[in-house]
């Protein structure tokens, strides 16, 4: 019986702790191919964070990381810019959340498109919520409006 002296505190310390639900769905490099396949080249304007995607001596977009916090945890995710600055695509890279991984469906991704600084960008506005994903729906809407205000324009 001397085992359970030591088997019960270990067992509920293992659950008390968090699981890890982190899932990797992309690499940055990854994500910059799957949102301009024709680019040739991805060149940094800012460290880690903005490049500058070209094919033939053309720019043909601008790939933008970002972080933002889901309910607790980070989500990673990147916004592809066209050169005039309108979203092309969203794409989700790591979510650490035990739920509300939807905000990866790409139908929920998809009505970010075409969006510019000027659009309102706001939950139950033009941007769908996800019952369940509110928080993290609601941060990564944010989000994509603070690279839009931020890059929308400026990156030509």
């Amino acid at each position: 019986m001397s085992w359970v002296r030591y088997t019960v505190p270990a067992a509920a310390v293992l659950s008390a702790a968090s699981p890890a639900y982190a899932v990797r769905y992309l690499s940055i490099e990854e994500a910059q191919k799957e949102a301009f396949p024709s680019a040739t080249q991805f060149s940094e304007v800012q460290a880690g964070r903005v490049w500058k995607a070209e094919a033939g001596g053309k720019v043909v977009g601008f790939f933008v990381f970002d972080r933002v916090v889901g309910k607790h945890l980070f989500i990673d995710y990147a916004v592809a810019l066209t050169p005039a600055g309108a979203v092309h695509k969203v794409e989700i890279l790591e979510y650490r959340e035990s739920y509300g991984g939807d905000v990866r469906s790409p139908s929920w991704l998809a009505q970010f498109v075409g969006k510019t600084s000027g659009s309102a960008l706001k939950i139950n506005g033009d941007i769908r919520n996800i019952a369940g994903a509110t928080l993290s729906s609601t941060h990564i809407t944010e989000g994509v409006k603070r690279i839009l205000a931020a890059y929308g324009n400026r990156l030509r």
